[in-house]
């Protein structure tokens, strides 16, 4: 997790000029990620021992102990990764050439297990603090605000090959199954991941209500975790074209590995899922967010499944 912890080094003259008294040439201290931010608890405080010397010509050569300071250990600084699930998310990513991150959550509790990255990140920290758009994945999120518009996974929605909003044309992925165009059910919209059905539905969702869904879900509201971590963004819309692009992850949303992580653990879970990494830096859910009822995560879970059982994940 070298990205995340970060590194270990002399320290540079720039480390010296910031912050005089506190190192010296050829001490050692964190240069970046986690081993920096805790630097001041985790590197302890070295020895000092200090002696007269009687060289005196004549003189017996004694000596005599003025200073004795015993070195004192750092801190040690608890993370909830678990070892081997991150050697083996960082040995998944290996060969993998792009950018690319894999986080894993649980969702009993929010412990980050693993946050890896692979070679293509060149050394950046994508799986906590990467902004990137979501694309379908955020489809989770569109689909809890349908379900608080008035929908149910059974519910009929029309999926057209493709829609234009505002002289802009959406459409399907390539290989979209044509079996899964036309009147069809939110369950079997968010099991094919049909673009154009979110986006002919967009007029259910009034006011707030994507916002809402997504902070619901641990997605959008910054929390001071203790390490890099961002949560996402879903900003109101300016257009109604921005407007039917949020709605399958693209437009101004953005989101990192990790909080797309949370989302899926709060479903899972059945509630906002906040994680943690840090021992001692933990955080509720964020006041204001609407609480998911059971009803809502039951109903998510069942399409989730549909999309590996049914769906664009067979």
């Amino acid at each position: 997790a070298a990205e995340l912890l970060g590194s270990v080094g002399e320290v540079t003259a720039e480390m010296m000029a910031d912050q005089p008294g506190v190192y010296r040439v050829g001490d050692r201290a964190g240069l970046s990620g986690l081993q920096a931010r805790y630097d001041e608890e985790l590197r302890g405080s070295p020895g000092m021992l200090v002696r007269a010397v009687d060289d005196a010509p004549g003189a017996s050569g004694g000596e005599r102990e003025l200073v004795a300071m015993p070195a004192t250990d750092g801190d040690d600084l608890v993370l909830s990764l678990d070892v081997d699930l991150q050697r083996t998310a960082e040995q998944l990513l290996a060969g993998v050439g792009p950018a690319s991150a894999l986080v894993a959550i649980d969702p009993r509790t929010g412990a980050v297990l693993a946050a890896a990255n692979g070679p293509g990140t060149g050394g950046t920290n994508l799986a906590t603090y990467g902004q990137a758009a979501p694309g379908s994945t955020f489809k989770t999120v569109s689909s809890l605000a349908l379900l608080r518009a008035g929908l149910d996974p059974t519910s009929a929605v029309q999926c057209p090959p493709t829609t234009v909003v505002d002289g802009k044309t959406f459409g399907n992925y390539s290989d979209y199954p044509s079996g899964a165009t036309g009147r069809i059910t939110l369950r079997q919209a968010v099991a094919s991941s049909c673009n154009t059905a979110f986006i002919t539905s967009r007029g259910k969702i009034r006011g707030t209500g994507l916002y809402d869904a997504a902070a619901s879900l641990g997605f959008g509201i910054d929390h001071d975790l203790g390490f890099p971590a961002y949560f996402g963004q879903v900003p109101q819309p300016e257009t109604e074209t921005e407007a039917a692009a949020d709605l399958i992850g693209q437009g101004r949303v953005l989101a990192s590995p990790m909080v797309m992580a949370t989302v899926v653990a709060s479903v899972q879970a059945g509630e906002t899922v906040v994680p943690w990494l840090v021992k001692d830096y933990r955080d509720g859910p964020p006041e204001g967010a609407k609480p998911l009822t059971g009803g809502e995560a039951s109903a998510l879970r069942s399409m989730l499944r549909a999309v590996v059982t049914a769906g664009s994940g067979r």
